[in-house]
């Protein structure tokens, strides 16, 4: 693809409006990156927006690894890296063996079980707690990660369920989240470019929406504390819920 594609100027403020969601989402609203990947999707096809998202997710963890990198250590990741990295195996083998209605349908698919989640997180969290912090939780967590982190660029949601069950105060797991992600996200580059769905156009776009990603985390980190948690996460659900259902079924 050599071109940027043909799209309206009002599509492309909707894509930098699903940059600066994932930007504001790393500034504290975990679930807003959902949006992103419902809006990329629609905008430049599912298989592609994978690829499109990927370089954009990796500029967020670079700049807010450093606000949280006090809060953990290196030593601390490991324990859900390696299942985590034959998830990411796992998630390119499929992701390049199905074409792009199928990997509509398969995000859409993801993004509802990751609200599924989320909902299950906020509001279960006595039962999760309750859940053994095993070695077969922890690979069981770790290949879910890999494969929707592969597939979606979505698996937030199931680290939220894995610092809850091993207990984590919110300091550690902002730590640790951020260390996880960005090394997770610079081992799918080469999958993501094997694949094609990293190269020089997706780049060329990833250029033109920086803005909204730095925007977003400017934002978020001056209006975290002023939004009414409740309202917002009921709003996310509820968008979260029809974009799914559209990009399985519609």
């Amino acid at each position: 693809m050599s071109e940027f594609p043909d799209i309206a100027l009002s599509q492309w403020g909707l894509a930098l409006l699903g940059a600066f969601s994932l930007g504001f989402s790393k500034a504290g609203f975990p679930g807003l990156a959902l949006v992103n990947v419902l809006v990329m999707a629609e905008l430049f096809g599912a298989k592609q927006s994978v690829g499109l998202i990927l370089p954009l997710l990796i500029v967020c963890d670079i700049t807010v690894y450093p606000m949280f990198r006090r809060h953990a250590a290196w030593h601390q990741v490991w324990p859900i890296l390696l299942p985590t990295f034959f998830g990411i195996v796992l998630g390119y083998v499929f992701l390049g063996n199905i074409d792009n209605a199928s990997a509509r349908k398969t995000i859409g698919l993801i993004i509802l079980i990751m609200l599924t989640l989320q909902l299950v997180r906020g509001y279960r969290q006595h039962f999760l707690q309750q859940l053994p912090d095993s070695r077969g939780f922890r690979w069981g967590t770790g290949l879910i990660i890999g494969v929707s982190t592969m597939m979606a660029n979505a698996a937030g949601p199931v680290y939220s369920i894995y610092a809850l069950v091993c207990k984590m105060p919110k300091h550690l797991f902002l730590g640790i989240g951020a260390r996880c992600f960005l090394l997770v996200n610079l081992i799918k580059l080469p999958f993501m470019a094997d694949l094609d769905i990293i190269n020089a156009w997706s780049l060329r776009v990833d250029c033109l929406l920086l803005p909204g990603i730095f925007a977003g985390i400017f934002i978020g980190k001056r209006l975290i504390d002023r939004i009414p948690q409740r309202a917002f996460e009921f709003l996310l659900y509820a968008f979260s819920l029809i974009a799914g259902v559209r990009l399985m079924w519609f």
